[in-house]
């Protein structure tokens, strides 16, 4: 008899330790090492092979004016860096891509509220949102031109129809995975209107809101190069994607890989830098993400 009442205590026992080293051990900071094995050894392995592959097949193609070897793509790097052209490339492009974006945030937010929480407006909007999103940036660049001419205000307004549609979406998409409980708790609690809003509709739908924000950002950098490469103008500065264009009429391919890599380098630096941090804080404010 004592031995079976004693059985379960040790059960629970075990089990709460159990329960302790789980948490420890989500709780303990990785070493460098483990840093290094898990997040930066494998792009420097996968850059590897790239280049690896690439140098094997310059001399399969053996046509400089179709494959171009690393070395005459970092010339074309090396001889931008000492004319001073290189950094200014990158930034006019984006700061022009930056700043559409902060523009398509600031419509996108409240257009995606608006479509969530009115019934009439999300169905009078809301299959347009998504025509729009399904929509190739691309197509926006004749009628800006015509609508606004060669000016920076064409290519705002290309990543404003670019962008929008998808920040609005990913709102509403939040919006819509909110707990109904968190609506009647904020109630409750007198979070109504523009507090609910604030205080819970808002917080609760910051994952979707974020995805959002991620697709946005894709869509504003991708409609920024439709708009460079097709509406290139001399007044516009030089930015990525008139750098490809001017690459592509000179028929000089070190030049076009130069453009190529650039564009992808900003493309994948800014989610880094900005939105994969974001999401990381977003998941794991809300226990979503377990540190490791």
């Amino acid at each position: 008899m004592a031995s079976t009442e004693t059985t379960p205590a040790k059960d629970a026992g075990s089990v709460e330790a159990g329960l302790d080293a789980l948490e420890t051990t989500a709780t303990s900071r990785p070493t460098f090492r483990q840093t290094f094995t898990s997040k930066i050894l494998p792009p420097i392995i996968a850059l590897a092979v790239v280049l690896v592959a690439w140098t094997l097949l310059v001399p399969v193609v053996d046509d400089p004016s179709k494959l171009p070897s690393p070395t005459a793509v970092g010339d074309a790097f090396k001889d931008a860096w000492l004319k001073g052209d290189l950094l200014g490339y990158i930034w006019t492009s984006v700061s022009r891509g930056l700043l559409g974006f902060l523009f398509a945030l600031a419509i996108g937010t409240p257009l995606g509220l608006l479509v969530a929480r009115v019934k009439f407006v999300r169905a009078a909007i809301g299959p347009i949102l998504s025509g729009l999103q399904s929509l190739p940036s691309v197509a926006w660049v004749p009628p800006a031109v015509i609508w606004l001419g060669l000016n920076n205000s064409m290519m705002y307004a290309v990543i404003l129809l670019g962008a929008v549609p998808s920040i609005a979406n990913g709102l509403v998409s939040g919006v819509d995975q909110v707990p109904p409980l968190f609506l009647r708790a904020g109630r409750t609690m007198g979070a109504t209107g523009v507090k609910g809003i604030w205080h819970v509709v808002l917080p609760a739908a910051m994952p979707g809101y974020v995805a959002g924000l991620k697709q946005g950002w894709a869509f504003s950098w991708r409609s920024l190069m439709a708009a460079e490469i097709i509406a290139s103008f001399p007044d516009l500065g030089v930015g990525l994607g008139q750098l490809l264009e001017n690459a592509r009429t000179a028929s000089d391919m070190a030049m076009v890989f130069e453009a190529i890599i650039l564009i992808l380098f900003v493309g994948i630096a800014i989610d880094l830098l900005i939105f994969s941090p974001l999401e990381r804080w977003v998941l794991r404010s809300r226990g979503l993400l377990v540190k490791s």
